[in-house]
């Protein structure tokens, strides 16, 4: 029967490969458009308890001021999104906005449902609506005029447009952000969508730049939060810490290897 140091060390490979799993990860991600980075959370697991502190030693009174309780390792306890505001690159493009602060898009999908987005690579369907690069409408939908000919997204998500004919400038729709009691609840659904969850709590809506809500940078895409140099010193740690739990392993196996024939 393998001893309980083998038990422990494969669960501290098992959490080696998954913090590896995890800043891989985010090293491929480096290029998503509004993409927040994940860190990995460890806590210990189960102890087996040989002796318990305080427990008698004497009938005198005497008790023992320590236990004896050996660790069966670690796990891996959540993946904790990091949401911290990524660099803002401009591309010039119409219809790219960046979000400056708090909040997210709102997309409606194909499903009905409602996912929410820090990409704000937006064009214009057939129909002259505002989309995701999928296709997707971004709620509340704006629909450009037959004869737009210039458009402009202020910070407070109005969308403008000068029609051809027209001396003046009309607004056509408005841009909405929504925010999260806690924005790292959400769910990653792959498309750089995110939907709600019981943990991320019910989504607030309100116009980008009014209080609690970030703003619209026209022309600009934000860029995944990924430090590299971050990333690298975290693979570093994961390949050490496999390293050295594989030596112990090996080291146990020895151990009872011996234990075994005397």
């Amino acid at each position: 029967m393998p001893s309980v140091a083998m038990h422990t060390a494969a669960a501290g490979m098992t959490a080696a490969q998954k913090l590896l799993e995890v800043t891989t990860g985010n090293i491929t991600r480096q290029n998503v458009n509004g993409d927040k980075r994940q860190h990995a959370l460890f806590s210990d697991t189960l102890y087996q308890n040989l002796q318990t502190a305080g427990a008698a030693t004497s009938d005198a009174g005497t008790v023992t001021p320590i236990g004896v309780q050996i660790g069966l390792g670690v796990r891996l306890a959540g993946t904790a999104t990091i949401l911290e505001q990524g660099a803002l690159n401009t591309t010039g493009n119409t219809y790219d906005v960046a979000v400056q602060g708090n909040g997210y898009l709102q997309v409606e999908l194909p499903s009905g449902g409602t996912a929410y987005t820090r990409d704000g690579a937006l064009s214009i369907s057939p129909e002259g609506t505002i989309v995701t690069k999928q296709g997707y409408t971004v709620i509340p939908a704006v629909t450009l005029p037959a004869g737009a000919v210039s458009v402009t997204i202020n910070e407070s998500g109005s969308v403008i447009a000068e029609i051809q004919g027209q001396d003046t400038p009309q607004e056509v729709g408005q841009l909405e952000l929504a925010t999260f009691p806690n924005a790292a609840g959400l769910k990653r659904e792959g498309g750089n969508l995110l939907t709600k969850t019981v943990a991320s709590g019910e989504a607030s809506v309100g116009a980008p730049g009014s209080e609690g809500f970030g703003t619209l940078l026209q022309g600009f895409l934000e860029s995944s939060n990924v430090n590299p140099i971050t990333e690298v010193a975290n693979l570093i740690e994961a390949s050490r810490s496999f390293e050295l739990i594989s030596k112990a392993m090996k080291s146990a196996e020895e151990v009872e290897r011996t234990v075994t024939q005397i």
